[in-house]
């Protein structure tokens, strides 16, 4: 007899974490075994369960689904993740591919799409929400235009990239100049001097831009 597929759920709702569990293991080749309300404490089930992927709501408390995808990617390469979201946003999509997630589920589907979803990244493939396809589609086309469309990142200067990355990551402009060991008045006039070279207006123009090319930008 084959060993069930090992689930870990990470969601801070405890009522959609109990509808995903009936959903997956009505499926007898899959098998929940942890529960983390957060990414904290998805980390240190990780760590003590050993599961083969694991599920996880992009917008959690004290790490988030995003921030969990990337540091399972650099301790567990092998390890798949599936973001669970209700953002139905271009930038979420592209944030979460460059994090490395290997699943894209809307949860107003999820009970439809999860357990497919869990065949093939389990498998060693990819998956993403069919109502989604076409970002998936387009985000190549949107990385070919990037150069023509926009100004060149390498116009940056090395310290506006790092602004910009920090950006990506949710980062105040005190506690990047806190990082950076720059007063936060100097972090904000990079933030305009970013948002005049790359011609981006609008309040959340620069953090979506961060999020969208995140991956372009370096460690």
């Amino acid at each position: 007899m084959n060993t069930p597929v090992k689930i870990l759920i990470a969601d801070d709702h405890p009522i959609f974490r109990r509808g995903l569990r009936h959903c997956i293991e009505e499926d007898a080749k899959f098998s929940v075994i942890g529960e983390a309300e957060n990414g904290i404490e998805a980390l240190r089930l990780i760590a003590a369960l050993n599961p083969d992927a694991v599920l996880a709501d992009i917008d959690m408390p004290e790490m988030n689904g995003l921030d969990l995808a990337r540091v399972v990617r650099e301790k567990y390469p092998s390890l798949p993740v599936v973001i669970l979201t209700m953002h139905k946003d271009k930038a979420m999509f592209d944030a979460a591919l460059a994090a490395g997630a290997r699943g894209y589920v809307l949860k107003e589907n999820a009970a439809n799409d999860i357990n497919e979803c869990l065949k093939m990244v389990a498998g060693g493939g990819h998956y993403i929400a069919p109502s989604l396809s076409g970002f998936l589609l387009s985000r190549a086309a949107r990385v070919s235009d990037f150069s023509a469309a926009t100004p060149s990142l390498k116009i940056l200067t090395r310290t506006e990239r790092r602004v910009l990355r920090l950006v990506a990551e949710d980062k105040t402009s005190r506690e990047i100049g806190d990082l950076l060991f720059i007063h936060p008045r100097t972090v904000d006039s990079h933030r305009r001097n970013i948002c005049q070279k790359l011609n981006l207006h609008g309040s959340h123009a620069l953090l979506r831009f961060a999020l969208t090319h995140k991956s372009e930008l370096g460690e």
